[in-house]
């Protein structure tokens, strides 16, 4: 490398330096070499398995940075570094070629004779489902930590945070994002072995290694790579033999450096039927919660899967009434706009507000059209099962008051726009998990339980009579 060149690169360096925080400068910049600079352009190596990712996401920092010191004019090209030839794998001359640590020299990453082709195993295979990708996930107040936290691991993978326990009620984007992570990892970093799987696919897996004498080959199926991604672990729970193997799946992987990526539908401290242990380790990064999306979220949502889906002539008001109808799953959000479209379509009718009211009161009848309030729902659950209000909002636990409790909460959810913390204030409650639980015991109940069903109905019913 010329004196000039060494001098031109070092400045350009200066200003990445200072424009990045250091963790991603040193996985992402510093391997950056100049090659040449000629006719106004600036050649940069980047490493074989990164060159795109830095193409994608630091290329216009690279353009700016080097224009600030050769030129507005200048512009930049990244290639990617071209190994020379190793000598044969059995040559004695060869010395070893252990795997560069994800997390740097310390992290503890053992070392292997012979690197991964990096792949990214998906069980099942989602079929490369463009829609996951973080440009598809819509961020909003409910989902902003999570999407940050799951973006950093994909770019940082083993060295920001670990385990990440990502948790919320079903159809909130936990899978979205999980598999975002594959894809990314997959085309950017795609030197290291990632895989992705479920908490079922797992434990369906060992008990069929089990059965057969495949344990060696399960083991290496879910300890020998770079990144294990596993969705909806709390399927693991009251399988005593499946824990105990997911324990050592985890301890082999952790040590080694690897990146755990972990889903569930409640989170760490909640999952009481799993062992002690296994809980310590999944709260030990990063609990990131995400809570269903706020009307603003649902229709930022909406617009993003109509504008991708190229819906025309979408008539004002449409949209709206979906958002306010669907109000705790983005997947029953998406299928209630797939639903009104289809109907227009086949019926011929233009896709307006009444139309959508139309459609959704058959799937959604008794949705209140004028959200309540949080004081209105207390005051009517507290006359439908005949208990006072500071018997509502005390902490006991007597069933005749307990179930009362997480009916109110349930329709808090359905029925209004407060957020998840706001609900849990107003009974009286320290942490929004709280109210979370009820949601789901009261949902559990009304599908299994006829009485209650009818119960929780007359009451929302009830409520909407007193619609003003």
């Amino acid at each position: 490398m010329s004196t000039e060149l060494e001098q031109i690169w070092s400045q350009v360096q200066s200003r990445l330096e200072a424009t990045v925080d250091d963790s991603t400068y040193r996985a992402w910049l510093a391997p950056l070499q100049p090659r040449e600079v000629a006719h106004g352009t600036l050649i940069i190596e980047a490493p074989a398995r990164s060159c795109a990712w830095v193409r994608e996401r630091f290329g216009r920092l690279l353009q700016t940075c080097a224009a600030a010191v050769l030129g507005a004019d200048t512009t930049v090209e990244v290639i990617h570094h071209q190994p020379q030839p190793s000598p044969s794998r059995h040559s004695p001359s060869r010395p070893p070629t252990p795997r560069q640590p994800l997390g740097g020299a310390t992290s503890g990453v053992r070392d292997r004779d012979t690197p991964h082709v990096g792949r990214t195993l998906l069980d099942p295979d989602p079929t490369g489902n463009p829609r996951y990708s973080f440009g598809h996930f819509v961020i909003g107040d409910s989902n902003r930590l999570a999407h940050a936290a799951a973006l950093t691991v994909a770019e940082l993978p083993g060295q920001a945070y670990n385990p990440l326990f990502i948790c919320g009620s079903p159809g909130v984007g936990k899978t979205h994002l999980l598999r975002s992570i594959a894809n990314l990892l997959q085309s950017c970093t795609p030197g290291l072995s990632v895989r992705a799987s479920t908490g079922e696919a797992f434990t369906n897996e060992f008990q069929l290694a089990l059965a057969s004498g495949g344990m060696d080959v399960f083991k290496s199926r879910f300890r020998d790579v770079d990144v294990l991604l596993i969705d909806d672990v709390q399927f693991l729970e009251r399988k005593t033999r499946t824990e105990e193997e997911f324990f050592h799946t985890f301890n082999t992987l952790y040590e080694a450096g690897a990146q755990l990526v972990l889903t569930s539908d409640r989170p760490p401290r909640d999952l009481q039927a799993l062992e002690d242990r296994l809980r310590e380790r999944f709260q030990a990064g990063l609990v990131a919660d995400i809570h269903p999306p706020d009307i603003n979220t649902r229709l930022a949502i909406l617009r993003k899967r109509a504008h991708q889906d190229q819906i025309q002539h979408l008539r004002p008001g449409t949209l709206e009434v979906i958002a306010q109808r669907i109000a705790l799953d983005v997947r029953a959000l998406e299928g209630a706009l797939i639903r009104v479209v289809a109907f227009s379509s086949l019926t011929g009718r233009p896709l307006t507000a009444e139309l959508a009211t139309e459609v959704l009161n058959s799937l959604y009848p008794h949705v209140n059209r004028q959200p309540r309030t949080l004081a209105e729902i207390q005051a009517a659950a507290c006359q439908h099962f005949s208990i006072s209000p500071a018997e509502l909002l005390s902490p006991s636990r007597a069933a005749r008051v307990t179930w009362p409790r997480q009916v109110a909460m349930y329709l808090a959810r359905e029925l209004t726009d407060e957020s998840l913390p706001a609900i849990a204030r107003h009974f009286g409650r320290r942490d929004h998990t709280t109210v979370m639980h009820a949601v789901r015991r009261a949902e559990q109940k009304i599908l299994i339980d006829s009485p209650a069903r009818k119960s929780v109905d007359d009451l929302r019913c009830a409520l909407q009579r007193n619609d003003s």
